[in-house]
C-alpha cells in the first residue's frame, strides 16, 4: 500500500501505474427474477425495482462470520460484474430524457470499458451466506464482486448536482432499447 500523498508530491507517472489487466474472482452470484436486460429496472432505487432477490455468496470463499454485523444494516452496496453488457462506445443514448447522445461517463449505461455495477439495495434478511434483498436491478446470474454497508452520513449527498439528469422529471418515461420478445 502506498503512503498518503501530499499536494506537493508529484503526480503518478505511467511507470508507477499498473496497466492491468487485473483479475477478480466473484464472491457469489445474484439470484434474481430478471432474466433479460429488457425489462430489468435500470436503477436500484427506481419505482419499478421492488423485486426480491438473493445474493448467494460462495460458502467456500465467504464464511458466514463475514456477514455477522450486517444485521441492523438497512441498505447495502452490491458491486457486480455486468457480465451481459455489450460493447461500449464514448457516446450513449440514455433511456430517459431527450433522445440525444451523452458522454458515457455522464450516464449509468451498463456498457462500459469495465462493466462494474453499483447497486444500493435493501437488506431484508440473512440466511447463512445468502443475503435476501429488495430493489434489485441486476440480472439472474450476475457475478458479485463485493458487498459493503450503505452508510448514510458518508454515502448520501442530497444537495449534489447531477448535471443534465437534474433536468429530467422523475416520472419521465423510459425509452426501450428493444421491444420485448413475444411470449
Amino acid at each position: 500500500m502506498q503512503p498518503h500523498m501530499s499536494a506537493s508530491d508529484p503526480p503518478a507517472t505511467p511507470s508507477d501505474q499498473q496497466p492491468g489487466p487485473f483479475s477478480l474472482t466473484p464472491i457469489g452470484w445474484v439470484s434474481s427474477p430478471y432474466r433479460r436486460r429488457f425489462g430489468t429496472p435500470q436503477q436500484a432505487s427506481a419505482i419499478d425495482s421492488d423485486g426480491d432477490a438473493v445474493l448467494r455468496l460462495d460458502p467456500t470463499r465467504i464464511p458466514a462470520t463475514a456477514l455477522r454485523d450486517l444485521l441492523g444494516v438497512e441498505r447495502i452496496w452490491v458491486l457486480s460484474f455486468l457480465h451481459r453488457s455489450g460493447t461500449w462506445g464514448p457516446l450513449v443514448r440514455p433511456p430517459r430524457g431527450p433522445r440525444v447522445q451523452r458522454g458515457l461517463f455522464a450516464t449509468r449505461s451498463p456498457d462500459r470499458p469495465n462493466p462494474i455495477g453499483l447497486s444500493a439495495v435493501r437488506l431484508v434478511g440473512i440466511e447463512g451466506v445468502d443475503l435476501h434483498v429488495r430493489g434489485i436491478d441486476l440480472l439472474d446470474g450476475t457475478p458479485i464482486l463485493d458487498v459493503k454497508p450503505y452508510v448514510p452520513y458518508a454515502d448520501a449527498f442530497p444537495e449534489s448536482r447531477a448535471g443534465w439528469i437534474d433536468e429530467l422529471s422523475p416520472d419521465e418515461l423510459q425509452f426501450a432499447k428493444r421491444p420485448p420478445e413475444p411470449r
